[in-house]
């Protein structure tokens, strides 16, 4: 699925902006399009509000508008995952079913974009952009094309007014949006993608293995600092 080109200049859409390096990229290239973006972000419960304070900074740069929406009450009905409880221990592995079972939040996905649905329809948006990719096809149901088709469907018809979602990386790997962002001139010392929220990156995490394995697929060295220095 790739972003629709056929709108108008200025088009207001919405763009779900974590802070990673996944969604930094989706951002920007929704600003490419012409879009007048409204990004928005959420806290959930993550262990940590390193990439929020990381996506705050980044749109204030680039005078881009920002909400970060605090829906931690619903904590308590989807805490059941290493992402969000922070007993329990975060799986050092690289992305596999059997491996970060543990960090799948029940019906993420579903719950954020249902959210960001309902901005786009207050703000007269008909666009907006979501940053799930291939990569995650093998652990996150969330991130898959039949996910996106079936939540387009219901976006299309939960509103007077109809709204597409947009996932411009869903058949795409993380070097694939590493490259573009490159091409884009980026820098991707702008995002946080570490599951934990330290000085710097554990390089340890699923999260962050699958980034370091796309930086050294592409043959670019990862700007941001890892607690161990061999991680880059």
């Amino acid at each position: 699925m790739t972003p629709s080109t056929s709108h108008t200049p200025s088009q207001p859409a919405v763009v779900i902006y974590s802070g990673g390096m996944d969604s930094y990229t989706v951002l920007h290239r929704a600003i490419r399009e012409g879009y007048e973006v409204h990004a928005l972000s959420f806290h959930y419960g993550q262990r940590h509000a390193r990439e929020l304070d990381v996506a705050r900074r980044v749109c204030e740069d680039l005078g881009v508008s920002h909400r970060v929406v605090d829906i931690r009450a619903i904590h308590q009905l989807i805490g059941n995952s290493a992402l969000t409880d922070s007993d329990r221990s975060l799986p050092k592995a690289d992305y596999a079913e059997d491996n970060l079972a543990a960090t799948v939040v029940p019906n993420r996905n579903m719950i954020l974009l249902s959210l960001a649905i309902g901005y786009a329809v207050n703000i007269e948006a008909s666009v907006c952009f979501y940053g799930a990719h291939g990569g995650d096809h093998v652990l996150y149901p969330d991130c898959r094309p039949a996910f996106v088709d079936r939540m387009n469907d219901v976006a299309a018809i939960a509103n007077f007014e109809a709204v597409s979602i947009e996932a411009p990386y869903l058949y795409s790997d993380k070097a694939k949006i590493l490259s573009d962002g490159i091409e884009m001139g980026l820098d991707y010392a702008l995002t946080w993608t570490c599951y934990l929220g330290g000085e710097t990156a554990c390089g340890e995490c699923g999260s962050c293995r699958e980034r370091l394995d796309a930086f050294a697929r592409v043959g670019v060295k990862d700007p941001i600092p890892y607690a161990l220095p061999d991680r880059h």
